[in-house]
């Protein structure tokens, strides 16, 4: 099923394996490398409320009125 672009990389595992680390020292490196993937994130886009015209003329067909028609949109 497509996602129409709107989807994102899947969140990264992180998993230490064969370290000399303690179990305290490894949840500690994981947490920092946790901290830095939120850090570095990018912002949030802002949510428009306008409506794609495309969907919108869709919408209308879809319920037998002209595409310039303006009811409760």
């Amino acid at each position: 099923m497509a996602r129409n672009g709107k989807h994102a990389p899947p969140r990264p595992r992180i998993e230490m394996t064969q370290s000399a680390a303690t179990p305290a020292e490894a949840a500690a490196i994981a947490a920092a490398i946790e901290q830095f993937l939120r850090d570095t994130a990018p912002a949030p886009q802002p949510q428009s409320d306008e409506i794609n015209p495309w969907l919108r003329a869709g919408l209308m067909e879809g319920i037998g009125l002209p595409a310039d028609a303006t009811p409760w949109i």
